[in-house]
């Protein structure tokens, strides 16, 4: 079910700010981190020796599915990850007047440009433009 919502398109109001971002990806963290624990859990791993012990086909689903988590919970830390340092470039823009706010623009947009080239999710001209309508 997570996965299956983590796969559907976002809707999300037009005057969302970039802290808006940042918290949506911080409770994707939370669901797929808890996830990725219970993977580990020692119940788990019981369930998963007597799987193997008797080649069942389901491991393959599983590890399909043990995959698709794991990347999702990656995803969101690194967006996480790359999202809080910009908050030191946004914040300007919720604290600020806009003279005052003139100052941040051009480190928000470079910090913005080096996410967009490092990281391995934010790469896309889909999120980032999405992040940049939210600045």
């Amino acid at each position: 079910k997570v996965l299956a919502e983590n796969d559907q398109l976002r809707k999300e109001a037009d005057d969302l700010g970039p802290r808006a971002e940042l918290d949506y990806w911080k409770k994707k963290l939370s669901k797929f981190n808890y996830l990725v624990e219970q993977l580990k859990s020692t119940d788990v791993k019981a369930v998963l020796g007597v799987l193997t012990a008797a080649k069942s086909k389901l491991l393959k689903k599983w590890r399909a599915l043990d995959i698709r988590i794991t990347d999702a919970a990656n995803e969101a830390k690194d967006n996480v990850k790359y999202l809080y340092s910009l908050e030191k470039y946004y914040d300007p823009l919720y604290n600020s007047d806009p003279v005052s706010m003139l100052g941040a623009i051009p480190g928000l947009m470079n910090a913005i440009k080096m996410i967009q080239s490092i990281s391995q999710y934010y790469n896309t001209s889909e999120k980032i433009s999405s992040l940049f309508v939210k600045v």
